[in-house]
């Protein structure tokens, strides 16, 4: 594996074959079911804590975080946005479909576009948590947070959709838009109060 990159060689250090219990296990955790229990929690919470007005709002800010994260990553795959940084980009094929790696990937489901940078899901969970965090403001919470946003982010790695530089640029772009979300439910839920 001299031949490799760092992020290829730790790519191919984490992804591997854990059966067919581990592929579902990793494609559920991936997927949007398994955790509306925590959306509702989420929205529960927001709502026992700042009352519906500050909830609508926050579901709203919420809404725009992970729009735009999501739009940014979109963005970042499909332009030439990021050239001048890295010479793959915007070209950098998920690791399913890269030369280099692809025979050596443990891939669960070729049901993917062709491009991984950055990731869309490393960045909307990493929004989603740094806001919800930034909100409720529970120890406990924020901890359980960052848990689930790594967990989820491996799961990509583990799926072989996603480098991990593709996460680590995926969270950055997620935590600077939950942030700025953030601030604007302050302001909002502010005015709210004031109204």
């Amino acid at each position: 594996m001299t031949d490799f990159s760092f992020d290829e060689r730790l790519f191919l250090w984490l992804n591997f074959d854990g059966g067919a219990i581990l592929d579902s296990i990793m494609s559920a955790i991936s997927g949007v079911v398994l955790w509306i229990p925590l959306y509702l929690y989420i929205a529960w919470t927001v709502l026992r804590k700042y009352g519906w007005k500050s909830m609508l709002a926050f579901l709203v800010c919420l809404a725009l975080a992970m729009g735009i994260a999501d739009m940014l990553c979109g963005i970042f795959k499909h332009t030439g946005m990021l050239k001048d940084l890295w010479a793959d980009f915007p070209a950098r094929n998920r690791p399913m479909f890269d030369v280099a790696v692809r025979d050596l990937a443990h891939v669960v489901s070729y049901a993917h576009g062709p491009y991984g940078t950055v990731s869309a899901h490393a960045a909307t969970t990493a929004a989603m948590a740094i806001l919800s965090a930034l909100v409720l403001r529970k120890r406990w919470y924020s901890w359980a947070i960052a848990f689930i946003v790594l967990l989820i982010s491996y799961s990509r790695i583990y799926l072989a959709c996603h480098f991990p530089q593709d996460i680590a640029l995926g969270l950055a772009v997620g935590l600077i838009s939950g942030g700025a979300m953030y601030l604007l439910w302050r302001k909002l839920d502010n005015l709210l109060k004031n109204s």
